[in-house]
């Protein structure tokens, strides 16, 4: 795919302004971090065979780039804030996938491609690690080896029941059953546990389907028509009371039409058909409501995307001050 002499022209004056704003002021595009010493005491335990020590370790904790500047200005030798070359590094792929999948609003290209490639790949694998780390280490190996787990991996892992650890061969062995899928002779026996994890889901999520919305919306619905509010001092007060006992009176009106609505076994003539038509009005507010609320949110993480390129990247606005330059004063001098 060729791109068009005017496409090939607005690229480079991006790439132009980009260098220029890189070699103007305090730069663009930089994440310090601060180092931060942590300790952890652990106690001997010899119930579990746990000798006392003292695990410590150094963390880095991101620092706007104004305490950086403060701290230079008192002693340039400094070394508790420096520049993280590899939070910078992932700040510039952020900012260069970012821009790629915009790029999609001109047409489908090989950035646009690589972006949507990336971005599942480290998804499946992100997913995958904190599966990893948050249920096959503490539930299962901890579950099955405990002593192993504690010494050498998490050693704040705790021992579990022997109901819990019957529980773990199990998914185990659940587990081993779901990896035949790779193989073309035993595939078939992947459909136990596929079956399994399917209806042991089903169940669960009816369960918490019935409570969380049926019996809820059933609540709601059988509220008062009528809902009396008092002041703080007891006395009735009217234009509350208005406001409540109507918001009641809409939601029983409005459920008992939308079921009108979906009842087809009497037609809609007469008083079940200007019920049904009120049904509908309630129904298209409702999706009109949720349709705006999904594309709020949407334009939330657009406003999310261009906040992180135009402060985080090009350092062009500075809503936080996390800088000391004056942003406006520099853009003026560029």
């Amino acid at each position: 795919m060729k791109l068009s002499k005017a496409w090939i022209v607005v690229l480079l004056v991006v790439i132009a302004l980009i260098s220029l704003r890189a070699m103007t002021g305090q730069g663009m595009g930089r994440v310090y971090v601060k180092a931060a010493p942590q300790t952890v005491e652990i106690s001997a335990d010899a119930a579990t065979g746990t000798e006392a020590k003292t695990i410590r370790w150094m963390e880095w904790h991101a620092v706007p780039p104004k305490d950086y500047t403060a701290a230079q200005a008192a002693d340039p030798a400094q070394t508790s804030i420096q520049m993280s070359w590899a939070r910078t590094i992932g700040l510039w792929m952020a900012a260069f996938f970012t821009l790629a999948i915009f790029s999609f609003m001109y047409r489908d290209n090989p950035g646009y491609r690589v972006a949507e490639a990336v971005i599942i790949g480290v998804s499946a694998a992100y997913w995958m690690v904190i599966g990893f780390w948050d249920t096959i280490v503490p539930k299962l190996l901890g579950g099955l080896t405990p002593a192993f787990v504690r010494e050498h991996i998490l050693p704040t892992q705790i021992d579990q029941s022997f109901t819990q650890n019957i529980a773990m061969w199990c998914a185990l062995a659940l587990g081993i059953m779901l990896l035949m899928r790779l193989s073309s002779k035993g595939a078939w026996i992947s459909l136990w546990p596929l079956a399994f994890i399917i209806g042991v889901t089903a169940g669960l999520k009816i369960v918490s389907h019935v409570e969380s919305d049926l019996l809820a919306q059933s609540v709601a619905t059988f509220k008062p028509l009528a809902a009396v509010q008092r002041d703080a001092s007891g006395a009735f007060d009217l234009m509350p009371t208005i406001w409540k006992s109507l918001a009641n009176i809409l939601v029983v009106v409005g459920v008992l039409c939308c079921l009108v609505y979906f009842f087809f076994s009497v037609e809609h003539k007469g008083l079940v058909g200007r019920g049904a038509r009120v049904g509908i009005w309630y129904l298209m507010i409702t999706f009109g409501a949720a349709f705006g609320f999904t594309v709020m949110g949407r334009v939330a993480l657009l406003a999310a995307r261009m906040e992180f390129l135009f402060d985080d990247w090009l350092w062009l606005i500075d809503p936080a001050g996390k800088r000391a330059v004056d942003v406006a004063a520099m853009i003026v001098g560029i």
